[in-house]
């Protein structure tokens, strides 16, 4: 007789997408400057913007996250994995944040997406589930802000 095997922990993710009037190497400098990533993503955050690098922030205002960047494509696309922390709860999935840059044919513009996969979908991770997917979705806008006011005052 075949022996079961115990079913994969589910996983949920969250999408966000922000449309920002402007080219990609701008939106580029903001995710990857470490000046310009603590004015939108978080106060006390910090970025070796490199495959192989690092990235810390607490973007909920609340968890402090440390993540190794394994896809680190200039002007293109970003990838974060979560490193394990004390401050989670324990969890058999790997955290992932994906963020992904396309510029808009035809009109200087970028379209940005974040994709997150990976969160644990037990009810130990609910409050944590939604401190992360409204706290991306804040910091994104926080984002858009930032680079949309800085070409207002320069006029372009």
């Amino acid at each position: 007789m075949a022996q079961l095997r115990p079913m994969k922990e589910k996983t949920r993710g969250y999408a966000h997408r922000i449309d920002l009037a402007t080219d990609v190497q701008t939106v580029w400098r903001a995710l990857t400057d470490p000046v310009q990533l603590v004015t939108w993503c978080s106060p006390k955050a910090e970025i070796r913007a490199r495959a192989g690098g690092l990235f810390r922030a607490c973007v909920d205002r609340v968890t402090e996250l440390e993540a190794h960047i394994d896809v680190f494509e200039p002007g293109r696309r970003m990838r974060l994995i979560y490193l394990p922390s004390a401050a989670l709860p324990p969890a058999e999935t790997a955290l992932v944040d994906d963020f992904i840059l396309e510029p808009v044919p035809g009109e200087r513009g970028t379209i940005l997406r974040l994709l997150g996969s990976g969160v644990p979908g037990g009810v130990e991770w609910d409050a944590q589930y939604l401190r992360l997917r409204t706290g991306w979705q804040a910091a994104m806008t926080r984002l858009k802000a930032l680079i949309e006011g800085a070409a207002r005052r320069e006029g372009t």
